[in-house]
């Protein structure tokens, strides 16, 4: 299960510092992020596209926190992310631990936590910086190097005044953008790893390409997709 949050900052536990005008306000603390998306794409054991979607789609946060730990908690998926070790699950156990949710597939099993297998949680940040001893650069930057576009029209930047603005659909889009993005950069860690043959990544990408053409939400990211250096052909 590839997925991604997005988040606003939470007004009753954060309050900005003034910052001059012109100037981008700090990075909120994670304990004040505040989760409004959560974006999720499945694949099957052997890599093929199952769905894309959005977890507790339309609900409050305590119940779209509850739908992810009950589906973490049933199918115990190996989750694929990215940065997702320093961001998005620690923010999820902050804003379960606020709204007194359990998530216990998080601490049952080892893997999910466990920073130096790729067991149970492949945070692809974490692997391919070694750790934090390299700097490999965000998601925008890593997918450019396989023939993804990376950011497309939005930036993380831009969600809180989305959401403000009443954008919830454009913040969705923009979530599984990340997502199918993450997807594909997995699909080619595979391959890295040698898990994944020449042949096996190929039928892979291109069946996760293909799916998400028929599905059309992240169609601005697949009109500038570099397909021959995404699918090595």
């Amino acid at each position: 299960m590839i997925f991604d949050i997005e988040t606003i900052p939470d007004p009753e536990l954060y309050k900005p510092p003034e910052v001059p005008s012109g100037q981008a306000p700090p990075f909120p603390p994670l304990y004040a992020h505040k989760p409004i998306v959560l974006g999720v794409l499945w694949l099957d054991e052997r890599y093929g596209f199952k769905r894309l979607g959005v977890i507790g789609e339309n609900k409050a946060e305590p119940a779209m926190l509850a739908d992810f730990a009950h589906f973490a908690d049933q199918h115990r998926p190996h989750l694929v992310t990215y940065n997702g070790r320093s961001f998005d699950l620690p923010v999820i156990a902050m804003r379960c631990m606020r709204w007194g949710l359990p998530m216990r597939f998080f601490f049952d099993d080892r893997d999910y936590r466990y920073r130096f297998s790729d067991s149970g949680h492949i945070d692809l940040y974490d692997f391919l910086s070694e750790h934090g001893a390299a700097r490999v650069g965000s998601l925008d930057s890593v997918a450019r190097v396989m023939g993804l576009p990376g950011k497309v029209g939005v930036d993380g930047s831009q969600v809180e005044g989305l959401y403000n603005a009443g954008q919830l659909d454009m913040i969705k889009r923009y979530c599984l953008s990340d997502v199918a993005q993450t997807a594909f950069l997995f699909l080619r860690y595979r391959l890295l790893q040698g898990i994944l043959d020449l042949d096996g990544y190929r039928v892979a990408a291109q069946t996760l390409y293909d799916a998400l053409v028929a599905d059309g939400r992240v169609g601005p990211v697949l009109d500038r997709v570099d397909k021959p250096r995404l699918l090595l052909s």
